[in-house]
């Protein structure tokens, strides 16, 4: 056996692993609509449901649950899109959307995730809101680095920027809303648009 036919055959048995235990179907597209959807459900809530100057959005008023009515139809439209794109991605490269590594993806993405959901309602209901969009941001991006080994690209670094974002954001909590533009919106459009032309070359 000729070297080049060795190297040829350890990088088949190179990809055949990553395949198996890496969640390869994630497509650049997914992002860049939760990121449009972000920024229109940001500025539904600045316009329709933020407190106006001088006043305070308590956790049992209307406008609240209004607006946690609207954080939630944000997350499942977006998870609703990435589901669909990732299945039309994974039928066309012959791959299959949900086994042992998607799981595994699931359980490392939600369990910073979930943890962080908890400890901003507890936070809530000590009405502590200064910091919401602040903690958002950072349990988001440990959720992200948390899950990054079982999916390919460079979505560590997506979670890295959403922490320091996060963190910045903790700094100045005035400006909540525009960090959580930064982070939820433009962060993953940019990022999405990254993946989606890389996706092109291919």
């Amino acid at each position: 056996m000729s070297d080049k036919n060795y190297l040829k055959d350890i990088t088949e048995i190179k990809n055949l692993m990553n395949r198996s235990s890496r969640f390869i179907s994630l497509s650049g597209l997914s992002g860049i609509f939760a990121g449009m959807y972000a920024i229109i459900g940001a500025v539904i809530a600045y316009f329709y449901l933020f407190p106006k100057p001088g006043e305070y959005l308590t956790l049992h008023s209307l406008n609240f649950k209004l607006l946690l009515a609207l954080l939630a139809s944000v997350a499942l439209l977006s998870v609703l899109t990435a589901y669909i794109i990732t299945t039309r991605k994974a039928k066309k490269n012959n791959e299959k959307v949900w086994d042992a590594t998607t799981r595994r993806l699931l359980i490392n993405f939600l369990i910073p995730l979930v943890t962080g959901g908890i400890y901003i309602i507890i936070k809530l209901n000590s009405q502590h809101y200064g910091l919401t969009a602040s903690l958002m941001l950072i349990f988001y991006g440990l959720a992200l680095v948390n899950a990054s080994k079982y999916t390919i690209g460079n979505v560590k670094y997506l979670g890295y920027t959403e922490i320091c974002i996060g963190l910045i954001c903790a700094v100045l909590p005035g400006y909540g809303l525009w960090f959580w533009i930064l982070g939820f919106g433009l962060l993953h459009i940019i990022y999405g648009s990254i993946m989606y032309f890389k996706e092109s070359k291919n």
